[in-house]
């Protein structure tokens, strides 16, 4: 019990998982991650390996399973004007960023844009402060 303390005192939740989290573990528990499918319109589970689980956990716990949009190239197209979506597992919803480009427009005063990878096919999705554009794109990951 003392030993349990201990561990508590000294780990966070990240760290916790980072450490302990044990293939063992996650095989006796039947541990998976899962995510919506559309084609079948079910959410399925889509992985029972050890790596992609303790990966979405600590995902989940670093960024609350929020997508991660960072600025990528503040002088995209010459105009200054591009922002950037790391994929890291949770995909972007599209009609989330359409409410995130109107208000870094808001912020930025300039052409915003957003490249992400959906169904791994580049995608940028912009907002030029009248109306919103989605267009094929190389992506690239950063």
């Amino acid at each position: 019990m003392e030993k349990i303390f201990q561990v508590r005192k000294l780990h966070n939740d990240v760290s916790f998982i980072d450490e302990f989290l044990t293939e063992d573990f996650v095989e006796r528990q039947n541990l998976y991650t899962f995510g919506y499918n559309p084609k079948s319109k079910r959410w399925e589970i889509s992985s029972r390996e050890f790596k992609e689980i303790k990966r979405k956990l600590l995902d989940r716990l670093t960024n609350f399973g929020q997508p991660l949009i960072s600025v990528r190239d503040a002088n995209f197209r010459n105009r200054s004007e591009l922002l950037h979506h790391r994929v890291l597992g949770e995909p972007l919803r599209l009609d989330y960023a359409r409410d995130v480009l109107r208000n870094l427009h808001r912020i930025w005063k300039r052409p915003v844009f957003i490249g992400t990878s959906v169904e791994g096919k580049g995608r940028l999705v912009g907002f030029d402060g009248q109306s919103h554009s989605d267009e094929k794109w190389d992506y690239t990951p950063a």
